[in-house]
């Protein structure tokens, strides 16, 4: 698996929001849905939710870093090579787990493991099978929940299956945004070993979009179609909400494209915010015609001026 940093563009430093801003870009970029023609989208889409997966979880990010897990969450050993252990741990990668200032009796030198081959200290702490493999956590499995809209919002418990049959109940907090991980502790692959410890299972979350909403941060913004009469002389009218539908005034002269609010109705606090569309009689209308025909702005507006070329 590629290194999750290069898959999702961003630098070793960067922050828990820069990894979530590229994660949602490269996310609606290369979705399967939206690149119907590709058949590389959504192996990219996988890659790229599986890097968000790692980096946006602090322990396992972490992990990483430190070199104890591999991009796709599997535990793994320090390198090999001539000086195994020893020439590891002297290593800047190895550096943390060097002693500092600890006292490890007549064995020890001035700089803790000195006076004492590495291996050797591992066969006395452990025993002599501490240079054979002991038991290992199992590796950390990554898996995509597509959920509605309005569960995301609502919050829901859903059914996850997973690779070996087993069914799982995931709770969707309310809220929930497209890129959340879900963390299943021991649902993971199976430890190495007695006594292993099993990995953890991780749920990538994606939103399915709504056909009405749509949502920016807390607030829900829906398009809603008004006829001409009803935006000129304003009306009293139903609109749909996430949490059913609501009563509205249409204030009279309300133009094109203007937001009106529902306070509370967005989530966790959030607004929704009505967009007024517009929309004309459909087919011919002869007394709207004729009426148009003997009728002018009364102010002498012209809605296209400053646009002329010069």
């Amino acid at each position: 698996m590629d290194d999750p940093y290069q898959v999702l563009g961003v630098p070793r430093s960067a922050t828990a929001e820069d990894i979530r801003k590229a994660y949602r870009e490269f996310a609606k970029r290369w979705h399967p849905d939206t690149n119907p023609d590709k058949p590389e989208a959504e192996a990219r889409f996988k890659a790229i939710s599986a890097a968000h997966a790692l980096l946006s979880d602090p322990e396992r990010r972490a992990r990483f870093d430190r070199g104890e897990i591999d991009a796709s969450g599997a535990e793994r050993a320090p390198p090999g090579g001539p000086g195994g252990w020893r020439e590891w741990a002297e290593s800047s990668e190895g550096a943390r787990y060097r002693s500092r200032g600890f006292d490890f009796g007549e064995h020890a030198g001035p700089s803790g493991f000195e006076g004492e081959d590495f291996e050797d200290l591992l066969s006395r702490a452990f025993g002599a099978g501490a240079r054979r493999a002991g038991p290992r956590r199992g590796a950390d499995i990554q898996l995509g929940l597509r959920i509605p809209f309005l569960d995301a919002v609502r919050g829901a418990t859903r059914e996850l299956v997973l690779q070996d049959g087993r069914r799982l109940s995931v709770s969707i907090p309310k809220g929930a945004e497209d890129g959340l991980v879900l963390r299943l502790p021991g649902q993971g692959m199976p430890g190495r070993g007695e006594g292993a410890q099993p990995g953890d299972a991780f749920a990538v979350i994606e939103v399915e979009p709504h056909p009405l909403f749509r949502r920016e941060g807390r607030d829900i913004l829906i398009d809603l179609p008004v006829t001409l009469k009803e935006a000129i002389l304003g009306a009293r009218i139903e609109v749909p909400t996430i949490e059913g539908p609501v009563a509205m005034t249409i204030p009279p002269w309300s133009a094109e494209g203007t937001r009106l609010r529902l306070r509370g109705r967005g989530v966790d606090g959030g607004h929704q915010f009505v967009v007024l569309k517009v929309v004309l009689p459909q087919g011919p209308d002869p007394a709207l015609e004729t009426f148009l025909r003997g009728w002018a702005p009364r102010d002498g507006s012209d809605p296209r001026a400053g646009m002329r070329a010069p």
